[in-house]
């Protein structure tokens, strides 16, 4: 009898084992479509940068995005994802969350504050197998106590609605 229980509890343990080391999940599609809208807004602030002096010097504030609700997005998620990118870079900038408080205090001239504006572009376009919602994503670095942005750039696309 004690060997059948040593028998199964040697099978379960390989069974646990080998669910473990298998093959990880797949984001799910909002995931994948928010990591690449931020990999792409990411990959333009790098490649045009509005400050002078070297990419690892620079505090990036980022204040939640605004968005549009009619997409659908949730503010949280895409400020999660926006950060993630920024963070991945090689030789990317430090990133802070920006809060009104930050507003009052004075900020060394090596902080950017990078602000984020999604909105609805235009109709609902209906495809053979999906749905698309065109959008434009506004990035803009100023630095804290300016109105103007220094830099802006603005990203079109559409979003898949089956990955909403």
């Amino acid at each position: 009898m004690s060997r059948a229980v040593l028998w199964l509890a040697t099978a379960l343990l390989i069974l646990a084992v080998g669910g473990c080391a298998g093959a990880p999940e797949r984001p799910s599609l909002m995931r994948q479509a928010l990591a690449g809208l931020s990999d792409r807004a990411v990959q333009l602030v790098m490649k045009n940068p509005a400050w002078t002096r070297p990419t690892t010097d620079v505090v990036v504030l980022l204040p939640p995005p605004q968005i549009d609700t009619s997409l659908g997005i949730d503010s949280h998620r895409f400020h999660e994802n926006l950060t993630r990118a920024l963070l991945a870079q090689q030789q990317g900038p430090q990133v802070l969350d920006w809060t009104p408080v930050l507003a009052e205090t004075d900020t060394p001239d090596n902080q950017w504050l990078l602000e984020c504006e999604l909105v609805s572009d235009g109709p609902r376009l209906t495809l053979s197998d999906r749905d698309l919602l065109p959008y434009r994503l506004t990035l803009s670095l100023r630095r804290p106590g300016e109105e103007a942005p220094r830099w802006q750039q603005r990203i079109n696309g559409a979003i898949d609605v089956t990955a909403l």
